[in-house]
């Protein structure tokens, strides 16, 4: 479907072609329109509807490049691996390889929250997805450019999965080793929006803190403090044998 503005069709025909699809893909623009205006720009016409849908796209394309690509590893392993390369962060850092930011509409007021980039840029990319997949009701549009960047995130995972998640590395080595799961006590020690040290978590395991850490969110400072922990308990686990 057209659009009414000529100039935002021809931009969003960049947009495509940076994703490296054909011109004439059967995209449908309204949808891919929606899926590049953050709320601040309209409040009823946005992606939030899409990035519901986009959620569910996100995983069926990691699942089924997962299941392809890695016929030995076991659904546990798959499962695990899905969970961190679907992650804000992760999807984020990919929306940024392609400038999203520069084919977004937003308020100055969205453009100018550097903290919020990152949820911001998630949310676009699995909005994207969503218009993508709606406009063929399959991955053609979405695979070619996707996978690329899925199988690096699958590979640096597969090296070091504390890497990207040591919440999950920390409990899998606590129910491994001690039969039991860390315990995060957190405190929020700052008001300022932001503040990379608003929130201090610490890990406690049978009666004992393995860790601190600190962020500018709950999710964040327990990261930091899972890492320390994780470190700290493998070398006490090392030290004994």
């Amino acid at each position: 479907m057209p659009l009414s503005d000529p100039r935002r069709e021809k931009q969003l025909h960049q947009f495509i072609q940076r994703l490296g699809l054909p011109k004439q893909a059967p995209v449908r623009w309204d949808l891919l329109d929606l899926a590049l205006t953050h709320p601040t720009a309209s409040a009823t016409a946005n992606y939030e509807r899409l990035e519901f849908v986009g959620d569910a796209v996100v995983k069926l394309a990691a699942a089924e490049f997962l299941f392809t690509t890695y016929p030995n590893a076991s659904d546990g392993e798959l499962s695990a691996l899905r969970s961190v390369m679907v992650s804000d962060r992760l999807l984020a850092q990919i929306a940024d390889q392609y400038g999203f930011d520069r084919f977004l509409l937003m308020a100055n007021s969205a453009l100018a929250d550097r903290v919020g980039q990152e949820t911001r840029l998630a949310a676009a990319f699995e909005a994207v997805l969503a218009a993508l997949y709606l406009s063929t009701q399959n991955l053609s549009l979405i695979a070619p450019w996707l996978e690329p960047h899925l199988y690096q995130s699958s590979e640096m995972i597969r090296q070091d999965p504390a890497l990207h998640n040591y919440k999950g590395a920390l409990q899998g080595w606590t129910q491994a080793h001690h039969q039991s799961l860390p315990e995060y006590r957190v405190q929020e020690v700052g008001q300022v929006y932001g503040d990379t040290e608003r929130f201090v978590a610490e890990v406690w395991l049978q009666g004992k803190r393995w860790g601190e850490g600190k962020g500018q969110s709950k999710k964040a400072a327990e990261q930091s403090a899972a890492r320390v922990a994780f470190l700290a308990l493998k070398d006490a686990f090392e030290s004994k044998e």
